[in-house]
């Protein structure tokens, strides 16, 4: 009974749950645009050859190129607060379900919460330099860049090489529980399904399971990339989302495999469109 008190104790009032709630829809919903811009820029890149950048950067000068685009870009940035906010407020308060208040719970929030920090001062920097952020015009530069500077660093340390090694395995292991849990439909639990229709709910599960997939396969590959580059001691072997994708059109499967993981990431934009609208939170 006391744990039950002291639980109840640190819980936002009514309006700071509305403003979680808010600030969560917003979230997932900035998440969206951003997967679903990137997937149609790399099947451009797979039917076309286009050399846009197709990762965050590239989606927001996408986004930024539009009629519109600096209100976009901010009501973006915006969107990405509020995600960061949301899983602060998990990590401070416990996420929504009978275990979203275990330790474990409340880390992984908290990771989510200073990566989203991150990613919201990235396209903040780039609306408020007005689209001039780094090569490509993409929010933060170039994610290939980012990533081989990043590793090149990081193998300069003292036993960097078994740092990035590490690294790339717990990418290769997270990319393959999402995609997992993705086929499992793990993402149920997270969902008012009461409040959906038959119809919606399978349309909602297609685009869990497809999107999800594609997702795990792409964090998988560039852990992949990041595992050789530490085994080779070459930064140059690292690779962000833009290369990443690039590499599947490059496979005996050609543009096709890349165009399938592409319309994945589509798929995965819209789920994060419906789980703004139907995810417990």
């Amino acid at each position: 009974m006391g744990t039950t008190g002291a639980a109840a104790a640190v819980r936002p009032g009514s309006a700071g749950r509305r403003a979680i709630r808010a600030g969560a829809r917003a979230g997932l919903t900035a998440r969206g645009v951003i997967y679903a811009l990137t997937g149609v820029l790399a099947l451009r890149i797979a039917f076309d050859g286009s050399s846009r950048q197709a990762d965050r950067g590239g989606a927001v000068a996408e986004l930024a190129a539009q009629p519109l685009g600096g209100f976009l870009v901010w009501a973006l940035t915006a969107g990405l607060a509020g995600m960061a906010l949301w899983r602060l407020s998990e990590a401070v308060f416990g996420a929504a379900g009978p275990d979203g208040g275990k330790v474990s719970k409340r880390v992984q929030s908290a990771a989510r919460a200073v990566f989203y920090g991150f990613v919201t001062y990235s396209v903040a920097t780039f609306a408020v330099d007005g689209g001039s952020g780094g090569s490509g015009g993409g929010a933060g530069g170039s994610s290939d860049r980012t990533s081989k500077d990043v590793t090149a660093e990081v193998l300069g340390w003292p036993m960097g090489r078994w740092l990035v090694g590490a690294a790339g395995l717990v990418l290769v292991g997270a990319g393959g529980w999402t995609a997992v849990r993705a086929i499992m439909r793990r993402f149920r639990k997270h969902l008012r399904v009461g409040a959906m229709s038959p119809r919606t709910r399978r349309v909602v599960e297609v685009l869990g399971v497809g999107g999800g997939t594609s997702r795990g396969v792409v964090f998988a590959a560039a852990g992949c990339f990041a595992v050789v580059a530490a085994v080779r001691f070459d930064p140059g072997r690292a690779k962000g989302l833009d290369d990443t994708l690039r590499t599947f059109r490059e496979t005996p499967a050609g543009p096709w495999l890349l165009a399938a993981v592409a319309a994945g990431l589509v798929l995965f934009g819209l789920f994060s469109g419906a789980m703004a609208r139907w995810r417990e939170v």
